[in-house]
């Protein structure tokens, strides 16, 4: 299991478009992906689970990815959240 903390520093946080290529990304790779994020815990494949964490500008998110491509996996959503969300 890989796990990495990310600050999202986009002024609107995590909203439909950043929300889709994440859900996109993590819909890439077979391992199971999850977003943490205020003590509540989704499946980053879920658009629907990603908007309801309402996830601000300012936030700490944890994505956690286990399985047999975890190690591509936490590389390419972090790539992701980097180029589009935070650090």
């Amino acid at each position: 299991m890989k796990e990495q903390k990310f600050t999202i520093t986009d002024d609107t946080g995590i909203h439909a478009r950043p929300a889709t290529l994440l859900v996109n990304k993590a819909g890439q790779y077979q391992s199971h992906v999850e977003m943490q994020y205020n003590g509540k815990t989704v499946n980053l494949k879920s658009i629907m689970g990603v908007m309801s964490l309402g996830v601000p500008k300012g936030a700490e998110v944890i994505i956690t990815v286990d399985g047999t491509d975890e190690d591509v996996a936490i590389e390419g959503i972090a790539e992701t959240i980097r180029e589009q969300l935070g650090e």
